[in-house]
């Protein structure tokens, strides 16, 4: 990185449905696993500096300044370079996979002369280890323990302060490419792909997948990116969609909460199917929900919250204490603890998306229904425990009033498969069982004197969760409850025109550095995905020229090439958390089709339903 501060929103994607790197704006490619999103890094400036490893090709002059776009609907980035000598333009992308993960950069002139400069130090297992490096003939090979990298380039490379170097001139209409590869070491050296041929590939493989889109809205552009982006976050081999691409990117600069992404959470199910049905991809929402009925097979008393791309469920949570982190946020973590909290709404989340999937008429299998009644089952036993939440509180357990909505939505849904789709199941218990939940939530999770659902039982707290009450069909958007709860949540969470998820601080305390009720010290930025259900709420309130400001709003927070990360810091103006997070471009999307009222236009399946909601509606929006 150059040494100005860092910003998350300097950074764009890269991808082969395998891994994902993250190019700065600077020419260098700061972070990149191999070969899968959850591998150590063999770049993770990104987390510390260029010691941990890092790729740049940018021009040598200071004055150059740069210009990037992606090519079209694609994930071919282009950064253009212009000084008084001439300009060059840097293609970087990463072709589809084939017999090895190959990362390709194309220098092409423009015009005039530049003399550009290339540096690329690799550093396995998160910057830790420094590989044995070889060159011969141009071709450069690297390797430590189990991994092994070519460099394929037609310039001459000679080594430097510890990193290999290519200094070069590049002229109008030239093209000099520059091909690395990794393959296991123990493994012959694969064969380097073809860098003009597979810029044609790549380019071709993305705008063949975006031609399936449906959605034909006011914000079609913006769709597109988000879609190609939640695509790009996608694992190729089992259909498992990543929360994000990074690992430890801080939700506040210089604070602890720094977190790995890398897995696949079992909440984003619904959303993501939701959107991925509702703009025609319906390929990808069969696939992700194959890997969650694989995930989640099983004792039910063992779901957990999020699992690794392959479904597995071991993530054990651990620091890395060489890495400064990002703008010295540390520490740097990877695996994730709260794989092994205890969140009630989980389970809701899964009948949820299940139940989707069915509605959409993506066609229902034995298995998925077995796997749905066990569910139950559990849900039955351990709706009234006390959970850590849909935000993964690292304090004590409580009865957080989402938990116990996404409980009512999990028998919900069981109610109308058997009474709609005509499978077997006790109806009229489970009819008893969701007016106990209902209930239970209206008598201890409504603060009467504010009108206003609360966090959790006892509390005063809000939470932006509770803006899905009437998406899950809990109450009607017409009840004077829901208002007054979206009123409440716009008021007290809202700072500078964007929501937060809660106070993290103790007692509401926004600035406050003590432990608060997430049991975590300090704060965090407003939370992007929240700030696109409350323009949703607006709209389904009737506000819809203050939902479509918010909308637009949101889309200003994107970056150069349209990415969000996690969270946004509108105080700085700055992204926060990890990115692209795919959470974020969900909530692009289907907020997209929400304001757009496209929603049934564009299902792809041709349901009756209005796939527009969170979660399909029901007929039930009372006990």
């Amino acid at each position: 990185m150059t040494g100005t501060a860092p910003m998350i929103e300097d950074y764009a994607l890269i991808g082969d449905l395998h891994t994902a790197a993250l190019v700065h704006r600077d020419g260098s490619i700061d972070w990149l696993c191999l070969p899968r999103f959850d591998s150590p890094a063999c770049f993770a400036a990104l987390l510390g500096d260029e010691n941990a490893g890092m790729w740049r090709i940018a021009p040598q002059s200071p004055d150059a300044v740069p210009h990037r776009c992606y090519r079209d609907d694609s994930l071919v980035l282009e950064t253009e370079w212009r000084t008084t000598d001439g300009v060059v333009r840097v293609i970087d992308f990463m072709p589809p996979r084939g017999e090895a993960p190959d990362v390709v950069r194309i220098v092409r002139g423009v015009s005039g002369r530049m003399r550009m400069r290339m540096q690329l130090r690799l550093r396995f297992d998160y910057g830790h280890i420094v590989p044995w490096v070889r060159n011969r003939d141009g071709e450069l090979s690297a390797v430590a323990g189990p991994d092994a990298v070519w460099l394929h380039a037609p310039v001459p490379l000679h080594g430097e302060d510890m990193s290999t170097v290519a200094e070069f001139e590049v002229s109008a209409g030239q093209c000099i490419p520059f091909v690395l590869t990794y393959q296991l070491s123990h493994l012959p050296a694969p064969h380097f792909a073809d860098a003009v041929a597979a810029e044609v590939d790549t380019e071709q493989y993305w705008h063949e997948w975006i031609r399936q889109c449906r959605y034909r809205g006011r914000w079609a552009p913006q769709v597109r990116r988000a879609l190609v982006t939640l695509k790009a976050l996608t694992y190729a081999p089992t259909g498992g969609i990543l929360a994000a691409a990074t690992t430890s990117l801080p939700e506040q600069l210089g604070g602890p909460r720094n977190w790995d992404y890398r897995y696949c959470w079992l909440r984003d199910a619904t959303f993501t199917l939701q959107a991925l049905l509702g703009t025609g991809f319906v390929d990808e929402a069969h696939a992700w929900r194959e890997w969650l009925v694989r995930a989640v097979a099983g004792d039910p008393r063992k779901l957990q919250i999020m699992y690794g791309l392959d479904g597995r469920r071991r993530l054990p949570e651990s620091t890395l204490d060489w890495l400064a982190g990002f703008a010295g946020s540390a520490p740097v973590r990877i695996g994730n603890a709260a794989a092994g909290q205890f969140q009630l709404d989980v389970w809701g989340e899964v009948l949820d998306g299940l139940h989707l999937t069915r509605e959409a008429g993506l066609g229902a299998t034995d298995t998925a229904w077995d796997i749905q009644r066990a569910l139950l089952d559990y849900l039955e036993g351990h709706w009234r425990d006390p959970d850590n939440g849909l935000w993964e509180m690292r304090g004590p357990r409580r009865h957080f009033v989402h938990s116990k909505a996404l409980a009512w939505a999990g028998v919900d849904r069981a109610v109308h498969t058997v009474l709609e789709q005509g499978l077997d199941g006790p109806v009229d218990h489970w009819r008893s069982l969701r007016a106990d939940i209902h209930r239970e939530i209206c008598e201890h999770g409504f603060d009467a004197d504010r009108n206003t659902f609360t966090q959790f039982y006892g509390s005063r707290g809000l939470d932006a969760a509770l803006l899905l009450l009437p998406r899950i069909g809990f109450l009607p958007w017409a009840d004077p409850r829901i208002r007054g709860t979206v009123d409440a949540v716009a008021r007290e969470l809202t700072v500078d025109g964007f929501l937060l998820r809660y106070h993290p601080g103790a007692d509401n305390d926004y600035s406050s550095d003590a432990v608060g009720v997430d049991g975590l010290p300090g704060g965090e930025g407003a939370f992007v995905a929240c700030t696109f259900w409350l323009a949703d709420a607006l709209h389904c309130l009737g506000d819809t020229v203050r939902a479509e400001e918010l909308f637009e709003q949101l889309l200003d927070v994107r970056n150069d090439v349209g990415l969000l990360a996690e969270e946004y810091d509108p105080h700085a103006g700055h992204q926060l958390g990890n990115t692209p997070q795919a959470f974020s471009m969900v909530g692009l999307i289907n907020t997209a089709r929400n304001l757009s009222g496209s929603s049934t236009a564009t299902a792809a399946t041709g349901s009756h339903q209005d796939l527009h909601r969170i979660s399909l509606p029901t007929s039930a929006l009372s006990p």
